[in-house]
C-alpha cells in the first residue's frame, strides 16, 4: 500500500465533506438560529485543517496528480477512514449542544452509517439540530464516497475501487459502463425519490421541515425522526406514502435504475432477490395483521397499517415507528425479529446481510444435501438466470460467518455488561444491520441508548460502522499485508 496515494485520496474526501458540512447552516439561518451557524464553522474547518495538514506531512502526497491507478487495498482503507473520520466530524455539532463526547459520537455515527438509534432523551434542540441528523442519514444512506464519485472529476476513474469498497456485494453490478455514471444514475434516483416523497407529504399536510427531515430518513433506510415519539400519531394516508418510500429503500437502486429507465415496473419482478423480498414483506406483514388483529385487538385497517409499516421499516432497516411495538405480543414481535435477520436487498440504502447471501446460503445448502445423495452430480448454482462463481459462494459463505460470529460476541457481551439478554440481542442485531430500535422498554421504538453503559455504547458504534461497510473493508485492515508500505 503506498501511504502517500492512501493520504492524498482521503484528503479529498475529507475535504469534500467539509463542504457538506456547511449545508445545515442554510436552515440554521431560515429558522434564526443564528447559535447553530458556528458548531457547523468549527466541524468545516477542523474537517479542512486534517485534510490540508495530510496533505503536508505525509511525504509525496502534495505531489500526486491524479489517483487514476489506486490499488484495492487502498480503495478499501480509504473508504474506511473516510467513514469513520465523517462520524467523528459530524459528532462535533452535537457538542455544542449539551452532548456528552461518547453520545455525541453514538449519534452521529448513528445517522452517518443510517442506522437511527439514539441517545436522545429529550428533543429541546434547534431544528438545525434534526436536520442535521437526517440530512447525515440521507448522505449515508446512498454513499458518501459514491456521492463524490458521481460529482467529482477527481474520482472519474480511481472510482471504480472505491465504489466496490463503500457498497461490496455478491456481484458487481454495473448499469453504465462508467463507475461515475453509474453512481450519477444512482443519486440521479435517490434525489428523485426523495424530492416526491417530500411533495406527497407536504400534501398529505406535513410542514416543509417535517417532510424533508421523514423523506431524508425514510429513503436513505435511517429512521431519524425530528419527535420523540416518531410517526406514531400521523395519518394513515402519511404512513402510508412513508412504508411505500422505506420499501423501495430496501429494494435494489440498481434495479429500480432499470425500472425506471425501460418505464416497466415488471423488470423489478424479473429479478429473483426482489422477487424474494417482496414475498417476505407481504408474508411476513399478512402473518403480523392477523397477530394484531388476535392478540391486540386492532382493527382490519390498522392491523394492515401498522404490519405493513412496521415490517417495512425494518426489513430496509429504517427503524421508525408507527406505534410503540414494545408493548406488541411474543409472536408480533418475533415476527418483527425475523424481519430484522432478513436485512434488505444488495445496493439497497438498507443495511443486514442482505436478501441475495440468504438465497445463496439457501441455495449453497440445497446443493451440498444434494450431493449426499449424488455425489458425482454437479449442481450450478444460479441467481435468476445467472450461474454464480464459486468465489462468490465463498466469500458469501465466508461473509454470513464472520457476520454471524461479530452480531455473537457483541450481543454476548452487551448482555454480560448490562445484565439485560434482551438488550444484548437486540441491540447488536439492530447496530450490525444499521436498524435502529431495539426490542423492549430500553432501546424500543420509544426507548433511548442512553441508560447504557459506556463500554456498549462503544461496541454499538463499532458495530453500526462494520454493518454500513459491510464487514470486508473492516475486516481487510486486519490483514498483515496491507499494511506493507511501498512507495
Amino acid at each position: 500500500m503506498r501511504l502517500s496515494y492512501l493520504a492524498y485520496t482521503f484528503s479529498l474526501a475529507i475535504m469534500y465533506f467539509s463542504f457538506v458540512l456547511l449545508i445545515p447552516i442554510i436552515p440554521a439561518l431560515i429558522f434564526r438560529e443564528t447559535g447553530a451557524v458556528l458548531p457547523f464553522i468549527i466541524a468545516t474547518a477542523s474537517a479542512l485543517m486534517l485534510s490540508i495538514t495530510l496533505k503536508n506531512i505525509i511525504p509525496g502526497a502534495k505531489q500526486i496528480k491524479s489517483v487514476n491507478d489506486i490499488k484495492k487495498s487502498e480503495g478499501l482503507c480509504v473508504v474506511t477512514f473516510s467513514w469513520i473520520f465523517a462520524g467523528l466530524f459530524a459528532m462535533i455539532p452535537y457538542l455544542f449542544f449539551g452532548v456528552s463526547p461518547i453520545n455525541a459520537l453514538f449519534e452521529a455515527t448513528s445517522g452517518i452509517t443510517a442506522t437511527g438509534a439514539t441517545v436522545f432523551t429529550h428533543f429541546d434542540y434547534p431544528k438545525t439540530l434534526f436536520f442535521w441528523r437526517s440530512f447525515s442519514q440521507w448522505l449515508g444512506g446512498m454513499g458518501i464516497i459514491v456521492l463524490f464519485i458521481a460529482i467529482l472529476p477527481q474520482f472519474a476513474i480511481a472510482g471504480r475501487q472505491l465504489f466496490f469498497a463503500e457498497a461490496p456485494g455478491p456481484t458487481e453490478d454495473k448499469l453504465t459502463p462508467r463507475i461515475k455514471s453509474t453512481a450519477l444514475s444512482l443519486w440521479k434516483i435517490y434525489f428523485g425519490m426523495t424530492l416526491l416523497e417530500i411533495i406527497l407529504l407536504k400534501l398529505n399536510g406535513l410542514e416543509w421541515f417535517n417532510a424533508i427531515c421523514h423523506a431524508f430518513s425514510s429513503v436513505s433506510g435511517g429512521g431519524f425522526s425530528p419527535h420523540a415519539d416518531s410517526v406514531i400519531g400521523y395519518s394513515n394516508s402519511v404512513l402510508w406514502i412513508i412504508c411505500f418510500f422505506m420499501f423501495f429503500a430496501g429494494a435494489s437502486y440498481n434495479l429500480q435504475y432499470r425500472a425506471w429507465s425501460k418505464f416497466n415496473p415488471l423488470v423489478l419482478f424479473k429479478n429473483e432477490e426482489f422477487r424474494t423480498y417482496f414475498s417476505i414483506v407481504i408474508g411476513l406483514a399478512l402473518l403480523l395483521a392477523t397477530s394484531l388483529f388476535i392478540h391486540s385487538h386492532y382493527d382490519i385497517t390498522n392491523s394492515l397499517t401498522h404490519s405493513f409499516f412496521q415490517i417495512c421499516s425494518v426489513i430496509s432497516t429504517t427503524g421508525f415507528c408507527s406505534v410503540d411495538f414494545a408493548n406488541w405480543d411474543y409472536t408480533s414481535k418475533a415476527l418483527l425479529f425475523t424481519a430484522m435477520l432478513a436485512g434488505s436487498c444488495a445496493s439497497s440504502a438498507g443495511g443486514g446481510i442482505k436478501i441475495v447471501r440468504w438465497l445463496l446460503v439457501a441455495k449453497i445448502m440445497k446443493s451440498e444435501l444434494a450431493k449426499i445423495l449424488h455425489p458425482k452430480a454437479v449442481y450450478n448454482i444460479k441467481v435468476g438466470k445467472y450461474s454464480v462463481p464459486k468465489d462468490v459462494l465463498y466469500q458469501t459463505l465466508m461473509f454470513v460467518s464472520f457476520y454471524i460470529a461479530i452480531l455473537g460476541i457483541s450481543a454476548f457481551t452487551i448482555a454480560i455488561i448490562e445484565q439485560n439478554t434482551i438488550v444484548g440481542i437486540s441491540s447488536a442485531v439492530s447496530a450490525l444491520g444499521n436498524i435502529g430500535p431495539g426490542l423492549g422498554k430500553i432501546i424500543g421504538p420509544l426507548g433511548s441508548f442512553d441508560g447504557l453503559h459506556e463500554i456498549s455504547k462503544c461496541i454499538i458504534i463499532l458495530d453500526m460502522y462494520i454493518g454500513r461497510l459491510e464487514l470486508i473493508p473492516f475486516l481487510v485492515l486486519f490483514q498483515k499485508s496491507i499494511w506493507t508500505l511501498h512507495k
